[in-house]
This record gives C-alpha cells, sequence and structure tokens, in this order.
C-alpha cells in the first residue's frame, strides 16, 4: 500500500480482542522505531514493551490503554539527545515521537490496530516500571487486533482542515 493511503486508513482504536501480538510483530514494530530518524541521529528513544499481563495490570495504574495486549512506552532520554544550540531546546519530544508515529504506521501496515496515548499519569509510569529519572514518558501505543468496525479511510475530507486553512507559504 502506498504512504498516504496507509496514513488514511491508520485510525485510534479503543478496543481489542485478547489475542497476543506475534512475537514476529513485535520484532517488525521495534525495528520500525529503530530506523526512525531522530535529531543529529543521536537515538534518545528509549521503548519499554509491556505485554504481560502483571505488566498490563501495572499500566493500568496509570492510562486507560483500552485493554490491548501490547503497549509500548515511548520514553526519551534527556541525558543522551540533541539539544539545538541556539535556544538550548532538546529534542526528546521531537524523536520519540517520530519514533512513536514510525510504530503506528508499521503496525498499520502488519493489520494492528493502535492507539496513540498521551492522557497518562507520568509518575505512576516511573514508579511501576522503574523509569531511569533521565527518562521522560512521552507517548503509550496501545497496539493489538481491534475488535470493533475501523473508521473509514475517507474519514478525512470531513474531518480535516483543508490544506489552505493551515499552509502558507514564503510568511505568515
Amino acid at each position: 500500500m502506498d504512504f498516504l493511503s496507509l496514513a488514511k486508513q491508520r485510525c485510534s482504536v479503543r478496543k481489542y480482542k485478547k489475542d497476543a501480538v506475534e512475537k514476529e510483530k513485535v520484532d517488525k514494530l521495534l525495528e520500525a522505531a529503530r530506523v526512525a530518524p531522530t535529531a543529529a541521529n543521536c537515538q534518545s528513544q528509549r521503548l519499554l514493551v509491556i505485554n504481560s499481563s502483571e505488566g498490563l495490570n501495572k499500566l493500568s495504574k496509570a492510562v486507560n490503554f483500552h485493554n490491548a495486549p501490547l503497549a509500548i512506552i515511548v520514553c526519551g532520554d534527556h541525558s543522551d539527545v540533541f539539544v539545538r544550540p541556539f535556544d538550548k531546546k532538546d529534542m526528546v519530544a521531537v524523536d520519540s515521537t517520530i519514533v512513536a508515529d514510525h510504530i503506528v504506521f508499521e503496525a498499520e501496515d502488519l493489520g494492528l490496530s493502535s492507539c496513540w496515548l498521551t492522557y497518562f499519569k507520568p509518575d505512576v509510569i516511573k514508579n511501576e516500571f522503574n523509569v531511569p529519572s533521565n527518562f521522560e514518558p512521552i507517548a503509550i501505543i496501545a497496539l493489538g487486533y481491534a475488535d470493533i468496525k475501523k473508521a473509514s479511510p475517507d474519514r478525512h475530507s470531513n474531518e480535516r482542515k483543508e490544506i489552505k486553512d493551515f499552509v502558507y507559504y514564503e510568511t505568515f
């Protein structure tokens, strides 16, 4: 499938079958994360894969992950990241979101569904999973097989702004 078709097909799913995600597919998700571009190729992303019942139970204390059988907590390492010299902004959030994007699109390509979660309790994630102090949880990706009819790929014509409403040329 071409990328634009894949991007239009992908949607957030909030109801999953209990079926485990096969190790081969998990490995492909992680490879997609590994090859994601990062600022100055620092690769500040750190991923925590959660698929055991114990881990998913701990995760439920911090986030509604919609009972997905797999979740990947995407963190950024503030001690190993490119920092823009002009304003000292570190690129942890940028690197982590690019990696998360690669994960959700690879999931879609593999026939999996996903939900990108940012409404979570970071302190609970840090405590439950022994997250080092220099790591920042940025997103949690819930993954599995959809147990609902997915949104239509054609929904974007009604649900998204038109290009003219957010693109500027040469100046704002």
